[in-house]
C-alpha cells in the first residue's frame, strides 16, 4: 500500500512539473495574439489582408501559432530537466524533428509502398502538441541520465552534455518505431474521446469547463486543455479562432465562457471574501483581493485568487468549478463567442473584437455582470453559513517582524525567513517557480514548518514526498531570485 501511494505521489509530482514546463511555451502565445489582433485592427476589410502592414503582422503572428508543437518540445525539455541547460532544449527540438520526419505521410507512404492519398489520416497529424510534449520528455530524461557521462579517452569531446542530443535523437528513432504502430490506435481513441465530448455541443463545453477548474489543484488541467485548445484531435479552438479558419459561432466555444468567470466572477468572489474578513485582517485582505482581482480581470491570471481559497474552503472551489461549467455552457449554447491566446482577460477580449470568429461578444459582458453578483452572493452566503476560513478569517499569530510577511517588498529578508521555515538552506536542494507557485525540493520534509509558512501569509502548501509547492502570488519571481542567491 505504501509503495502504491509513493508511486501515485511521484506521478502527481511529475504531472505538476510537466504543467509548469508547459507554461514557458504557452506564455509565448500572447505575442502571437497581439500581432494577429493588431493586424486585424489596422485594416478595414476584416480579413487581415487589405494592407501590407496587416499582412506582415499576421504572417509573423502565425509563425508562432503554427509552430506551437516545437515550442512545447523545447519548453518541456528545458522545464523537466534538472538543470536549465540549452542542450536539453536542443535535444527536445531534435527529437521533435526526428519523429515528425520519420512518421510524415511521405515517409509512411514509402515504408508501406502505397500512394500518398492512402496513408492513414493519423500521420497527417503527427506534428502536434502530443508529439511535442513526448519529444520534450524524452530529451529531459536523457539529459538527466547522461549529462555527466564520461567517455573513453579520445571520445571525451562527445561526453557529458554534448552526448545528450546524440542519444536523444537515437532514442527518438525507437520511440518513432513504436509510434508507427501505436499512433493510429491512439489517434482513433482521442478522436472518439473528443468526439463524444464535442458531440454533446454546449453541454460538452460545460463538462469541459467544470473539469478544467476541478483539475487545477493537481496540475492536470493542462493535458485536458490541449485536447480542446490545440490540434490534438482536430478541435484546435485557439489556433482556429486566431487563424479564422473555423466555423463561425462554433469555433471558440471552449474559450468564450471563461471571460465572464475571470473578468467578473472571480472578482465578485474576491469582494465577498474581502468583506467577510475579520477585524484586524480587513486591510491586508482587501489589498490582496484587490490586486488579485485586477490581475484576473486584465490578464486572466486567476491562480492567486483560486489558490487563496481552494484548500481552506474546498466547498467554494467546487462551487467555482460548477459556475465555470455553467458559463461555458451558456456561452456555447447561445453562441456568444470570444477567444484568447493566453487567458480570458480584458486584454485578449479587446483583441478578439475584430476577429472574424467573434460573435455577440457584448453578451459575454452582460453575462459577466450576472456572474459577478452570483459569485458575490453565493460566496458571501456560504462563508457565513458554514463559517469557512477564507483569507482574512483564519486565526493568525501576530508577527514580530514585518519582513516575515508576504505583504512586504523586502524580498531578501523574506527569502531568509522562508528558507528558515523550510529547514534552512542546507535542507533545500532546488528552487523554481511558475506564475504564482514556489517549488522547492527538500532533503528532509519533516523539517519544513508548515505552520510557520502559513503565519507568513502563504495561500497554500502542496506536498508530494520531498517536493513542496508554496503558493505565494505573482511576486514569487522576485522572491525566487533572492532564494537562489542564498542557495
Amino acid at each position: 500500500m505504501y509503495r502504491i501511494r509513493k508511486i501515485r505521489n511521484r506521478m502527481l509530482s511529475a504531472s505538476q512539473r510537466l504543467g509548469k514546463s508547459l507554461m514557458l511555451p504557452v506564455s509565448v502565445l500572447p505575442a502571437a495574439a497581439i500581432l494577429v489582433g493588431i493586424g486585424y485592427w489596422i485594416e478595414s476589410t476584416g480579413l487581415g489582408y487589405s494592407t501590407l502592414l496587416s499582412r506582415v503582422l499576421l504572417q509573423v503572428g502565425l509563425i508562432i501559432m503554427d509552430n506551437v508543437p516545437i515550442l512545447f518540445a523545447a519548453g518541456v525539455a528545458l522545464g523537466m530537466a534538472r538543470e536549465r541547460d540549452g542542450s536539453a532544449a536542443l535535444s527536445g527540438i531534435l527529437c521533435y524533428l526526428t519523429v515528425t520526419k520519420m512518421l510524415s505521410p511521405e515517409s509512411v507512404s514509402m515504408y508501406q509502398r502505397i500512394p500518398l492519398e492512402e496513408v492513414s489520416a493519423a500521420f497527417y497529424s503527427i506534428g502536434n502538441q502530443f508529439t511535442g510534449i513526448l519529444s520534450g520528455l524524452v530529451a529531459a530524461y536523457m539529459f538527466n541520465r547522461f549529462k555527466n557521462l564520461r567517455l573513453p579517452e579520445g571520445l571525451n569531446f562527445f561526453g557529458g552534455k554534448r552526448f545528450v542530443p546524440i542519444i536523444s535523437t537515437f532514442t527518438m528513432v525507437f520511440v518513432s518505431i513504436l509510434l508507427y504502430f501505436l499512433w493510429p490506435v491512439l489517434y482513433d481513441m482521442l478522436i472518439i474521446f473528443g468526439g463524444r465530448i464535442s458531440s454533446l455541443g454546449a453541454f460538452g463545453a460545460g463538462i469541459y469547463g467544470f473539469l478544467n477548474r476541478l483539475l487545477i489543484p493537481l496540475g492536470l488541467h493542462h493535458p485536458l486543455n490541449s485536447v480542446f485548445w490545440f490540434d490534438v484531435i482536430g478541435i484546435n479552438d485557439i489556433g482556429n479562432f486566431w487563424q479564422s479558419s473555423g466555423i463561425h459561432g462554433v469555433t471558440g466555444m471552449y474559450l468564450a465562457g471563461f471571460f465572464p468567470i475571470m473578468m467578473f466572477g472571480l472578482p465578485g468572489a474576491a469582494l465577498a471574501m474581502a468583506r467577510a474578513a475579520t477585524k484586524g485582517q480587513i486591510r491586508k485582505t482587501k489589498s490582496f483581493m484587490g490586486t488579485s482581482s485586477i490581475a484576473s480581470f486584465l490578464t486572466g491570471i486567476t491562480e492567486p485568487l483560486e489558490f487563496s481559497f481552494m484548500f481552506v474552503a474546498p466547498l467554494l472551489y467546487l462551487l467555482h468549478a460548477l459556475f465555470t461549467g455553467l458559463s461555458l455552457y451558456i456561452a456555447a449554447e447561445f453562441q456568444w463567442i470570444a477567444g484568447f491566446s493566453f487567458s480570458a482577460g480584458f486584454t485578449d477580449f479587446l483583441l478578439s473584437i475584430r476577429m472574424p470568429m467573434a460573435k455577440n461578444m457584448g453578451m459575454l459582458l452582460v453575462m459577466g455582470i450576472f456572474f459577478f453578483f452570483l459569485y458575490y452572493s453565493s460566496f458571501s452566503f456560504c462563508i457565513r453559513r458554514f463559517n469557512l476560513m477564507t483569507p482574512g478569517r483564519e486565526v493568525r499569530k501576530v508577527q514580530k517582524e514585518e519582513e516575515s510577511s508576504l505583504y512586504t517588498a523586502n524580498y531578501k529578508k523574506l527569502a531568509k525567513n522562508l528558507l528558515k521555515a523550510c529547514g534552512g538552506h542546507d535542507n533545500v536542494l532546488t528552487a523554481d517557480a511558475c506564475i504564482t507557485r514556489l517549488r522547492l525540493e527538500v532533503k528532509h520534509p519533516d523539517q519544513v514548518d508548515k505552520e510557520r509558512l502559513k503565519e507568513m501569509g502563504v495561500m497554500g502548501i502542496v506536498q508530494q514526498e520531498e517536493d513542496f509547492q508554496i503558493i505565494i502570488g505573482p511576486q514569487v519571481h522576485f522572491l525566487l531570485e533572492e532564494i537562489r542567491k542564498l542557495l
